[in-house]
C-alpha cells in the first residue's frame, strides 16, 4: 500500500509541459482547425489577392502614379500592393480572432479548454501561432500573384526587409490581441461576422487602402490616424515604394517612429481590454 501511494504521489508531481511547450501543440490543433474550414481559409487568403488584381487591372490604363517623383514614376499594382498587405494582416489577425472566437465559445469549446489543466496563456499562444503561419501563407500567395501577374518589383535592400519584419510583427500582434479583445462585443458566434466585417471594411476605406490616403478629407485622415490600419499600410508603403515617395504622404516622411508608437500603443489597450474582457462562456452561462 505504501508503495502504491508513493507511485501515485510520484504521478501526481510530474511536471506538465511548458506553457510554451502547450503553446506550439495548440497551434498546431488551430493551424487544423483553420485549414479545414475552407470558406473561411480561401476568402482569409484570396481576399486581398483578388483586390489586388482588380485594382491593378481597373487602374493600369490611368498612367502610373509619381511620374515626376525620382525613382518614379511606380504602376497602380505597386501602389496598392502595401495596402493590401496591410489589409491581408489584419484579415488573417484582427477579423479571423473576432469572428473565431464567439463561435468557439458558443458551441462550448472554449468551456471545454477552460476545464483542461492547459494553462490559458497556451491558448492565447496558439493563437497567435495559428495568425503568424497563416499570415506568411497569405502573404507569400500575394507576393508570387504581384511578382509573376503583374511584374511588380519587391525590394532588394535588407533595410527595407528589416522594416517589412518589424511592421509586419508588430501589426500581426497588434491585430491578434485587439481580435481577441474586440471577441467579447458579439452576442453569439452567428453575429461575429455582422459585427466585425463593417469594422475592417470602414478601416479600409479610411486608411489608404483603397485610395491615396492624402486624397481624403483632412477630418477623414485625422479619424484614420487613431487607427493601427493607416499606420501598417503606411509603414508598408516605406517598403515598397522607392524613398522619394515620402514625398506624397501627408507629412512628407514614412514616420516610421509614429507608426511603432501607434501599434505598440494600441498592442498594449487591447492585452488590457482583453485581459479584463475576455469570456470563455457565453453571457447567461456559469
Amino acid at each position: 500500500m505504501t508503495e502504491l501511494s508513493e507511485k501515485t504521489v510520484a504521478a501526481a508531481t510530474v511536471a506538465l509541459p511548458s506553457t510554451l511547450r502547450l503553446g506550439v501543440a495548440r497551434t498546431r490543433v488551430e493551424l487544423k482547425q483553420f485549414f479545414r474550414s475552407k470558406d473561411s481559409m480561401i476568402f482569409t487568403f484570396l481576399f486581398p489577392v483578388i483586390m489586388l488584381m482588380i485594382f491593378a487591372t481597373v487602374f493600369s490604363r490611368q498612367g502610373d502614379v509619381g511620374p515626376g517623383i525620382p525613382g518614379g514614376p511606380i504602376s497602380f499594382g505597386q501602389y496598392f500592393l502595401p495596402g493590401m498587405v496591410a489589409t491581408g494582416v489584419m484579415l488573417t489577425s484582427f477579423q479571423s480572432l473576432a469572428i473565431q472566437i464567439p463561435v468557439e465559445r458558443d458551441d462550448g469549446a472554449l468551456k471545454r479548454l477552460r476545464g483542461t489543466p492547459m494553462p490559458s496563456a497556451s491558448y492565447f499562444l496558439g493563437k497567435v501561432g495559428q495568425v503568424l503561419v497563416a499570415s506568411v501563407v497569405q502573404l507569400a500567395l500575394l507576393f508570387v500573384v504581384a511578382r509573376v501577374l503583374f511584374a511588380i518589383p519587391l525590394p532588394t535592400a535588407p533595410g527595407a526587409w528589416l522594416t517589412f519584419l518589424w511592421v509586419f510583427l508588430l501589426g500581426t500582434a497588434c491585430g491578434s490581441v485587439l481580435g481577441v479583445a474586440f471577441s467579447s462585443i458579439p452576442s453569439s458566434g452567428r453575429s461575429a461576422s455582422a459585427v466585425v466585417v463593417p469594422v475592417v471594411l470602414v478601416l479600409q476605406f479610411i486608411s489608404g487602402v483603397y485610395f491615396m490616403y492624402s486624397d481624403l478629407p483632412t477630418w477623414l485622415q485625422r479619424v484614420a490616424e487613431v487607427f493601427p490600419l493607416k499606420w501598417m499600410a503606411q509603414g508598408m508603403r516605406s517598403v515598397f515604394f522607392p524613398d522619394a515617395f515620402k514625398a506624397i504622404e501627408v507629412r512628407d516622411s514614412w514616420e516610421h517612429p509614429m507608426t511603432a508608437v501607434v501599434l505598440a500603443a494600441w498592442l498594449v489597450l487591447g492585452l488590457v481590454v482583453g485581459i479584463r474582457t475576455f469570456r470563455w462562456t457565453r453571457r447567461g452561462d456559469n
